[in-house]
Order: structure tokens, then sequence, then C-alpha cells
């Protein structure tokens, strides 16, 4: 009898009690493209369509035991991180990761939406030197990019610079999201370390329910590399499943600030293989 399995992947956030981002959107985003969904809590917010009111971040011991434990049994197919809190759990992260030959999608979760700052100088610092190398993939927005190479953005020729910048710093390659320009299209920029440089361009919709669009990407991403989708072909469909979530969910009214995407406007069934 042939055994079967699903396409896992594991992602290693922060938990957001409001439910639109982090590990919430993560689980419902892999789900919703077929594949199980694991976990490594990297923190616990308090936070609602809002913003955040406070961060209890998980002891980096504790991180790290929750990676190996599902990297060891279940292994994942792919690993999608987004909110590290300090730098002792970025440590751990890095050192708990060494070792497995997985794709790695990192979404560098480092302002809030409302904008507070959730991370260190100093934990930003083991992002570049440690984590990056380890990268696949990673997917910032325009301030998490602005923070990470260190360098200002105002335009598509800006954010070339700062892609550049990061794929330099060890990562195999970097999508800058651009949905924080302002214009009737969205400008995405791809680079990766061969040289390849692209702009991806997709259109605007005007909605209110936008919170945890970078956590659904980028486990978007990782659900379909877990799949077997080359890094591209992972990449625009992740940015077809988003925009579908938008324009799915921009009619709905669900608390009093910035509300989530429709994650489940057509979910799939777990994928067996």
């Amino acid at each position: 009898m042939k055994s079967y399995h699903y396409h896992t992947v594991l992602s290693i956030a922060g938990s957001d009690s409001g439910g639109g981002a982090g590990i919430q959107a993560d689980l419902k985003t892999v789900s919703a493209l077929g594949c199980f969904g694991t976990t490594a809590i990297t923190a616990i917010t308090v936070q609602n369509t809002l913003g955040v009111q406070d961060v209890h971040c998980i002891p980096a011991a504790i991180v790290s035991g929750q990676i190996r434990a599902v990297m060891d049994d279940l292994q994942p197919a792919a690993v999608k991180i987004g909110m590290v809190p300090d730098q002792e759990v970025a440590e751990a992260v890095v050192e708990a990761l060494r070792g497995y030959a997985v794709p790695v999608v990192f979404d560098p979760v480092l302002i809030s939406s409302s904008g507070r700052r959730l991370v260190t100088d100093e934990t930003i610092k083991v992002f570049r030197s440690k984590l990056l190398p380890l990268c696949t993939l990673i997917t910032p927005n325009i301030s998490e990019a602005v923070a990470l190479a260190g360098t200002s953005i105002n335009g598509l020729d800006d954010m070339k610079v700062a892609a550049h910048r990061l794929v330099g710093m060890g990562c195999k390659a970097v999508l800058i999201t651009g949905g924080h320009l302002a214009g009737p299209h969205l400008h995405d920029v791809f680079v990766d370390h061969q040289g390849l440089e692209q702009v991806l361009t997709s259109h605007f919709i005007q909605s209110t329910n936008l919170h945890g669009t970078g956590c659904t990407l980028s486990s978007a991403v990782a659900a379909l590399l877990a799949r077997g989708l080359s890094l591209m072909e992972a990449i625009w469909e992740g940015i077809q499943y988003v925009q579908a979530a938008i324009e799915q969910g921009k009619d709905v009214q669900i608390g009093a600030g910035t509300g989530p995407l429709n994650h489940f406007y057509n979910p799939q069934q777990l994928i067996k293989s």
C-alpha cells in the first residue's frame, strides 16, 4: 500500500490575538493553499485591528525547542519566519535551522502597522549577519527594507538599490513589496543572487482590510515552495492569492480598525502526495 504525506510548512512567528496576522494568518494561508501548517511561536502579542498594545517574548530555548521538535519529526518542506522579537530569539532561530536543507522565506517584521518599533538594533544586526544567509527569500515592505538595508527609499529605483544591497548581505533573493508607495499600481522589486532583477506589477485594491498582507504573502510563497513550485512561480501565485484575498475581504466590517484579508475565499483540501 502506497504511503502518502502532506506538504508541511513550519511558521516561526508571533501570535496575533486579533487573528489577522502572525501565526494565525500563516496557518490560515498555508491551510487555504492545501498544506499542513506547523508552528514555533516566538512571541505573544496583545493586539487587535487598532494596533499592538503589548508584546511578550517567548524564551529562546522554548523557541528553539519548538523548531527542532517540528523539523525532526514532521520534516517540513519549507519554513516561513515572521516576527523574531529579540536578539536571543534571533540567535536561537539561526542555530536551530542550521543543518536543515529546506527553503526559508523570511518576512522581517520590524515595525507594526501602527508605527511601533518591534525589534532592537542588535536584533537587526543578527538578521544581517546570520539570518539572511540562511534565507531563500526575504520579503520586506518599504519601511522594513529601509531598516534592514540602511538606505532611504523614495521610489522604484531606490527599491532596486536596497534589494541589491540586501542580496549582498547573503540571502539568495529579495522581494521588496511596494504597497506603501502611492499610485494606481503596486510595484514589487525582485532581485536574486545571480543578478536577476524584475519589477512585478499588480493593481491597487481600495480596502481598509489589509492587516497581515506581508505575513500572508510570505507564508503563501512558503506553502507553494513546499508544493514544489519554483521560486518565481511561488512568488507570482502568492501575489495572486493575496490580491484575491484582499478583493474578497474588502467589503467586510470586522473590528474598528484595519481588518484582515479573506484567507479562505477559495480553500483547497489538504494535498496528499
